[in-house]
């Protein structure tokens, strides 16, 4: 995987950014990470293949989109956290869904932000838990407003490069 530019951001921003890097190439089993601000934006992600790759030669669906990947970690986090407080349980740590051909895992970061991981079917959900653990440790005292202001900013700035000639998507 090639990192994600970080060409005139903050050094809190490259910081998380190397983190992130750091956590999909040492864990076998990670296809695809993203982080989630807690109104559902994508803040940062690591879309290995199709980062970089224009519109409309990403692969269309969850498989090929950090965006499709943030919005399932966002209802997953939001449906958990509606579930807890339903039944009186305290807030929500992490949540991992087993599927046939792959994993989810979402764990909350601070101030409602959170961490996907689109695991392989193959990888050991205890090492892919243990270390997005490690990865809010380090994170969560970082993801300050406005560090989730500076990403979201570059994100944004960065789907403008990518569009199409003429605006069209």
């Amino acid at each position: 995987m090639t990192a994600p530019s970080t060409f005139g951001l903050s050094s809190a921003a490259r910081n998380l950014h190397w983190l992130l890097t750091n956590l999909v190439e040492e864990v076998p089993g990670i296809l695809s990470v993203a982080v989630v601000s807690s109104d559902g934006l994508l803040l940062l992600s690591s879309d290995p293949e199709h980062a970089d790759a224009p519109r409309e030669k990403r692969p269309a669906g969850p498989r090929g989109s950090a965006a499709d990947l943030a919005t399932v970690v966002s209802g997953v986090g939001s449906l958990t956290v509606g579930a807890a407080r339903l039944m009186d349980l305290g807030g929500v740590k992490h949540t991992m869904v087993a599927m046939a051909e792959g994993s989810l895992f979402v764990m909350s970061i601070s101030d409602g932000s959170l961490l996907g991981v689109h695991g392989a079917a193959d990888c050991d959900m205890s090492v892919v838990a243990y270390h997005m653990a490690l990865f809010v440790g380090r994170a969560g005292h970082a993801l300050t407003p406005e560090l989730r202001s500076e990403l979201r900013k570059s994100l944004e700035e960065k789907e403008k490069e990518s569009a199409p000639a003429g605006g069209d998507r």
